[in-house]
């Protein structure tokens, strides 16, 4: 068990000068994989509108909203898995992935 514990320690040290790039990935591809499921259900709350004003909200919620999420929540989950001990980190951006990726595989996303 201390090797187990030794190696995850290591190898999740051997991320941090990654940690920006990987919380990038971890919220761009959380966003891509939801954010199929909150355009399905905004399509369906303005069927009924002007295709101009669809059109409008589908580009602000698109180019600004998930954008400007990923810019924002991207640098403050970096910090907050560079405060982590090394070895949690690790198991929890594999995690991460592997939970995102199940769930895109479920939903016919991949």
């Amino acid at each position: 068990m201390h090797y187990l514990v030794e190696y995850l320690t290591k190898f999740g040290a051997m991320l941090h000068p990654w940690l920006s790039e990987i919380a990038t990935a971890m919220v761009a591809c959380i966003v891509l994989v939801f954010g199929a499921d909150v355009n399905r259900w905004l399509r369906r709350q303005l069927g009924a509108r002007n295709f101009v004003v669809r059109t409008l909200i589908f580009i602000v919620l698109n180019a600004f909203g998930y954008g400007m999420l990923i810019v924002v929540a991207s640098p403050w989950l970096a910090r907050q898995l560079a405060h982590m001990p090394a070895m949690w980190m690790l198991i929890l951006v594999v995690v991460t992935f592997v939970v995102v990726g199940s769930w895109a595989q479920r939903n016919n996303q991949s």
